[in-house]
């Protein structure tokens, strides 16, 4: 793996890009594409992003966009328009009431947790966070100088924060708490009871919580056939944080967005207005689209259809003998353990991609705590790329069984 070297450069790079630790799921990917040049058809169950891409209308969108017109810079918090179309989805998906003014239209998810983490953090300010987790969020939070206090978390709750290992791993020097529900690498949510707890818990204390929900819309119903509900159902200053890269399946488009408590949206404003001056133009105009009937109905299909897959993977890997240690409700990832094979996850992952070409990615990327226990397989590909990656994941599994 190739990394930036200090003494090799005539100048120093910053301690903080020092100190930030590596992606390991970028390696896999590399070592695939080798793999694929060489052609050897890699199935690849590594990468977290959906395969059918953007609704149809939004790519209509954006090609009248691409007529030669100006594109101009639109507001830092994004287009008026797209601003309340996004305060109707909260409506229409999930019953609350949003004013727009609180919606900020970001160049990704990742530049809402930006913006956030510049807005709320201060060097030395003790954040909690769940073990395992997504890796940017933690290292965005310690890029501004958080101290990150991991909680482990186990199949028993979910691999998820409840209140109790809230409460219990608070200190004077807590300032906030990040949630993510769904969760990747897990695909588990919060039962709402917990989230209430968490929610009400950091409010009395004075303390910011930001709630990671960009998998949201691709959590299956409950029991009682109710759709997935928003911490902003729950607490009216919570930090939201959700994107078009997942339910609507536009990644590359780098579009997403927050909702905040009215007071924190001018010091997001001025952060974002330096930052990158305002999210992408052509994207922006384009994403209306997907909030027409038409454009909802067609990633409600693909919402059911990531539903079918998780089940599918859910029965493949328990065949294989190496069931998720949690079903998973949302997202689309499975993780399991694999350390009864006799192997750690880095080495389970990479044998598996040399030896029957399957990419996954290894716990190290998600777990201080437990780093090669544990293995995520993502279920957006296609359901042929499953079925095949199963098998090969089974004869490859039976071949270390002996």
């Amino acid at each position: 793996m190739s990394t930036d070297t200090p003494a090799a450069l005539p100048f120093p790079v910053s301690r903080r890009a020092r100190d930030i630790a590596p992606f390991f799921a970028m390696e896999i990917g590399k070592q695939a594409a080798a793999l694929d040049a060489q052609g050897r058809r890699v199935i690849r169950l590594n990468i977290g992003e959906p395969d059918e891409g953007a609704p149809p209308a939004a790519l209509a969108a954006l090609r009248t966009q691409l007529d030669g017109r100006p594109v101009p810079y639109t507001d830092a918090l994004g287009l008026p328009a797209l601003r309340s179309a996004i305060a109707g989805f909260y409506r229409q998906m999930h019953g609350v009431e949003i004013d727009p003014g609180r919606v900020v239209v970001t160049a990704g998810a990742s530049a809402a947790l930006l913006l956030l983490t510049a807005a709320l953090v201060d060097p030395g300010d003790e954040v909690i966070v769940g073990d395992p987790s997504y890796p940017c969020n933690r290292q965005f939070l310690t890029s501004f100088g958080a101290d990150i206090r991991l909680v482990p978390t186990t199949a028993a709750s979910r691999f998820q924060l409840d209140a109790a290992a809230v409460d219990a791993y608070w200190s004077a020097r807590t300032r906030g708490v990040m949630l993510a529900t769904p969760s990747n690498p897990t695909g588990t949510s919060i039962a709402p009871a917990e989230l209430d707890a968490i929610c009400a818990l950091t409010r009395a204390r004075g303390a910011w919580c930001i709630a990671d929900e960009i998998y949201l819309n691709l959590q299956q119903d409950d029991a009682q056939g109710r759709a997935p509900q928003t911490a902003l159902a729950r607490n009216p200053d919570v930090c939201v944080i959700n994107s078009f890269s997942k339910y609507f399946g536009m990644t590359g488009w780098r579009l997403g967005w927050c909702v905040l408590p009215d007071a924190l949206v001018p010091a997001v404003e001025r952060l974002a207005q330096n930052y990158y001056i305002c999210p992408p133009t052509t994207a922006q105009i384009a994403a209306l689209a997907c909030f027409t009937p038409e454009s909802l109905a067609v990633c409600e299909q693909r919402r059911a259809g990531f539903a079918l897959r998780r089940g599918l993977v859910t029965r493949g890997l328990t065949d294989i003998g190496l069931p998720p240690a949690v079903a998973p409700d949302g997202a689309f990832y499975a993780w399991f353990d694999v350390s009864e094979t006799g192997l750690p996850a880095w080495d389970f992952c990479q044998q598996a991609l040399q030896q029957v070409q399957v990419a996954l990615t290894p716990g190290r990327d998600f777990s201080v705590l437990e780093p090669e226990r544990y293995v995520r397989l993502s279920c957006a590909a296609s359901v042929e790329d499953l079925d095949e990656g199963l098998a090969r994941l089974g004869r490859f599994v039976a071949g270390l069984r002996g």
